[in-house]
């Protein structure tokens, strides 16, 4: 009798505050990828968030709307592993945009190794026009004269006026 192939589920967490273009590149090539992608978000009690975890999914639902093998969830108090090991994921998605993030990435990797084998790392790069682009980086450009045409160039479209509209309110 044949068997049901198992389903290549991977793990693509992070804070996605806001979700970047960086973030888009790692998931639409982790769709391609696995047969199913579930984006999360990991939120740590002592970190300040620019945005409510109701506004980060939601931008994300907007930004990965079409792509059918995504699902989105969020994870609180828990490691990434343990987190993929609890939707039954043998995969966890990651980035690699720099030298400090290689050695990050490196070492989270074996501890995550240590904690749950059957998890493996994957380690993605991303093209070099967004190798740089993360949340605070994008947050970072707020403020100068003509903040906003710049970080256009680093945002999904989907996202762009919710940003706009939050940091123009900001004193």
């Amino acid at each position: 009798m044949p068997t049901t192939p198992r389903l290549r589920r991977a793990v693509y967490a992070g804070s996605f505050d806001p979700v970047t273009n960086g973030h888009m590149h790692m998931i639409r090539e982790g769709a391609k990828l696995f047969d199913e992608l579930v984006v999360a978000i990991g939120i740590n009690p002592d970190k300040k968030y620019t945005f409510s975890i109701d506004q980060r999914l939601d931008f994300l639902r907007q930004s990965v709307a079409g792509i059918e093998n995504v699902k989105l969830d969020f994870f609180e108090n828990m490691f990434l592993v343990d987190y993929a090991n609890s939707v039954e994921a043998e995969y966890v998605l990651r980035g690699i945009r720099n030298p400090n993030d290689y050695e990050y990435e490196r070492g989270m990797r074996h501890i995550n190794e240590d904690m749950n084998p059957g998890v493996v790392t994957v380690f993605l790069i991303p093209p070099r026009e967004i190798s740089e682009v993360s949340s605070s980086f994008v947050k970072g450009l707020v403020g100068p004269r003509g903040w906003e045409r710049v970080v256009k160039d680093y945002l999904p479209p989907a996202i762009y006026d919710h940003f706009l509209t939050h940091f123009q309110k900001t004193p």
